[in-house]
């Protein structure tokens, strides 16, 4: 094994951000009040106990621990990484903190979505700051990654599932299933408000296409559009599969590109609601693996750590 000097190398601290989740139904009412400040309709409430029964439980959390453990353990020596969850324990806080425990003397924040609005991520970037700072940390060691709709090994991992789960269906149905490219629905005020979500999405889709066949029949529409009455983004994939049904396709394959690990919209939202729908309207229902701790996500995620500004040290297992 090669020997790597860390003397006078600084320790890098990593923060793997995401939204946070309830685990089970019966941490529902907690979660979701804490989200909209103890002012959650019964309603919603009843809603989400429901579907969190439906699905049993949600391993979002527990999966971004894992993804943080294996970006650790490929990093190697002079990293250590933790999961900071934005509405749900452990807290980017408390990551921050853990971080600054072993060491740590520069942070960097990867908010787990590779496209994303800074209208509504932004509270990532100011929990990561303020907790930082807490910490003891310069704000000049505080670096929170960019958006990474093209990251190589991210769309690699996508483009390889989508072309592996064609090829099943095909074998299956004898012809070619339309792809449905899918993503986290938000208002239309919001669009207006920062339009490079959409750019980064037309982006990763861009990517993804190019490892495609040129014949592949695809599509791009929105998931989980939130419980009010305002404008989301269209189309819904409600209105893409009553399309592809009209067109009597038999079956369809989702492929969602901005997800990252199982969680409730992918559990439920895709593989419960999605599939009922697929089936009112005569069509089998298939989706893509996630990411979750595939070692080609993990490689992508390194890269995201190793060519963030300022260079950090380029000490991950291959170089041990």
């Amino acid at each position: 094994m090669k020997q790597v000097n860390l003397q006078n190398k600084p320790i890098v601290g990593v923060v793997l951000m995401t939204y946070g989740s309830a685990t089970v139904a019966e941490h529902v009412s907690e979660y979701l009040n804490k989200i909209y400040k103890n002012k959650a309709s019964v309603e919603l409430i009843v809603d989400f106990e429901k579907r969190y029964r439906l699905v049993g439980s949600s391993p979002l959390v527990a999966i971004t621990k894992a993804q943080a453990v294996a970006l650790e353990a490929y990093l190697g020596e002079g990293f250590v990484v933790r999961a900071g969850m934005r509405h749900s324990a452990p807290t980017i806080a408390e990551a921050v903190g853990e971080c600054k425990a072993a060491g740590a003397t520069l942070l960097v924040g990867i908010i787990l979505s590779p496209q994303f609005s800074s209208f509504i991520m932004d509270g990532y970037k100011s929990a990561f700051i303020e907790a930082g700072k807490v910490e003891g940390f310069d704000e000049k060691n505080l670096h929170v990654a960019q958006p990474w709709p093209t990251e190589k090994y991210f769309i690699q991992l996508v483009a390889s599932r989508v072309v592996e789960s064609l090829a099943a269906l095909k074998k299956t149905y004898g012809v070619s299933a339309p792809v449905v490219f899918t993503t986290h629905s938000l208002p239309q005020r919001v669009v207006e408000r920062d339009p490079n979500y959409l750019k980064q999405l037309s982006k990763t889709i861009a990517a993804v296409r190019e490892k495609l066949p040129q014949e592949v029949e695809w599509y791009a529409g929105y998931q989980s559009a939130g419980h009010s009455p305002e404008e989301w983004l269209k189309p819904d994939l409600v209105d893409i599969l009553k399309s592809l049904s009209e067109k009597r396709d038999p079956a369809v394959l989702i492929a969602p590109i901005q997800f990252l690990s199982d969680h409730l919209e992918v559990l439920y939202d895709l593989d419960i609601a999605a599939r009922e729908q697929c089936e009112s309207f005569g069509i089998a229902y298939h989706r893509i693996e996630l990411p979750n701790t595939h070692p080609l996500f993990i490689k992508g995620l390194g890269e995201l750590v190793e060519n963030i500004s300022p260079p950090t040290p380029s000490l991950h297992k291959s170089d041990l």
